[in-house]
């Protein structure tokens, strides 16, 4: 099995926090779409026949795409490749975009998986980011696409915004658990240099919020998804049981994808394929029947890395008699007295031969993982 991501390069307008490639000019937009269904045909090897299991549209902001351009691109992915009866197709969509006429578009096209960027319910935040749409939308929009018939939804949101106390986290999720959805992506608010949240911070003039502060906002916010019935099976990432995003699934599971449009990445288990992060050079390379990416050959001990990382942030966790096995590293015998330090603190456990992080250890996961890595 496999998937597709698809990358759409466009928003209406830039948010402060974000460092997506993305272009705020729609003058490229229909020759960048014609160009991601041409990659598509130039690619359709690259996933060597497998069936293609999940198909994700997301940016930028693919709720700006036509139906007309929504249909292209599905049905091309559909002629030259593969797919499941039941895949998972998965769009991103703007609260301010989804109109009940969009809606029907949408699910009409085939998408039967819509993953919201609600990022907040409370307004002066909302407008703190620069979103394009307001409070009343965030709710509003979730409750339409319930209506449509939309019965896997997703919605992102972010803490650690900069707040006297944790009164509005903690209305947020109330806000949120009253909606009943499917799964939700919560992820803390970094500080990125090339954003405006990063050059203000470096100028002074915005303060982000302390560690310590972000952090107690985690420890709430699994606490909340516990008491409401929501795994965490990725540390950024809840669901209802059985309601799990099957395309992240798949990367964390190193399960292969072919990535197409600006920017998007492709992975085949032995390499990493990253296109170029620029509309009019990636459209005017793939008009001359080429694929403008670079290609990053993985060694084993890339690959090790690869699975230590993705599998670490997971409820599955890392399989340690795998890490022997296929990539030959033992990460007991090397890492002995780090691991019962971890075992100690109450950071990580090992269990029928699979390294787990407890949830004090998901707060340090990027850096238990860097200090597990192959050298």
């Amino acid at each position: 099995m496999s998937g597709i991501y698809l990358h759409i390069p466009f928003c209406k307008q830039a948010c402060h926090y974000c460092d997506f490639h993305f272009s705020t000019s729609m003058g490229h937009k229909e020759a960048t779409i014609q160009a991601i269904a041409q990659e598509l045909e130039l690619r359709r090897d690259y996933l060597q026949g497998q069936e293609v299991r999940t198909i994700y549209f997301g940016g930028g902001t693919p709720s700006l795409l036509t139906q007309a351009e929504l249909s292209l691109l599905l049905q091309t992915i559909k002629d030259l490749l593969i797919v499941s009866e039941d895949a998972e197709i998965t769009l991103e969509a703007n609260p301010d975009d989804l109109s009940q006429e969009k809606l029907q578009e949408l699910k009409g096209a085939g998408v039967n998986r819509l993953s919201i960027g609600l990022q907040s319910f409370h307004e002066p935040h909302l407008r703190m980011m620069n979103r394009a749409h307001n409070a009343t939308e965030s709710l509003q929009c979730v409750r339409d696409a319930q209506t449509a018939g939309f019965d896997n939804i997703t919605v992102d949101l972010i803490y650690g915004i900069p707040a006297p106390d944790h009164s509005i986290w903690l209305e947020d999720l109330q806000t949120l658990f009253s909606l009943n959805v499917q799964h939700v992506s919560c992820y803390a608010l970094t500080i990125e240099p090339d954003t405006a949240f990063g050059r203000w911070s470096k100028k002074g003039s915005f303060k982000p919020s302390e560690d310590e502060f972000t952090a107690q906002q985690f420890e709430i916010l699994l606490e909340q998804m516990k008491q409401h019935g929501y795994v965490q099976y990725e540390v950024s990432n809840f669901c209802k049981p059985g309601s799990e995003s099957k395309h992240n699934s798949n990367y964390w599971r190193g399960v292969h994808y072919l990535g197409v449009g600006p920017s998007a990445h492709s992975f085949n288990g032995h390499t990493r394929q990253y296109n170029v992060s620029h509309n009019r050079k990636y459209t005017e390379v793939i008009k001359q029947q080429l694929i403008p990416c670079e290609v990053e050959e993985l060694t084993l001990a890339d690959q090790a890395n690869d699975y230590l990382l993705t599998t670490l942030r997971t409820i599955w966790g890392c399989d340690l008699q795998v890490m022997r096995d296929r990539y030959g590293y033992d990460v007991q015998a090397s890492h002995q007295v780090y691991l019962q330090e971890l075992s100690q603190k109450g950071l990580a456990s090992i269990e029928n031969d699979v390294l787990y992080l407890t949830d004090q250890g998901k707060l340090l996961a990027d850096q238990i993982t860097l200090d597990l890595f192959v050298e």
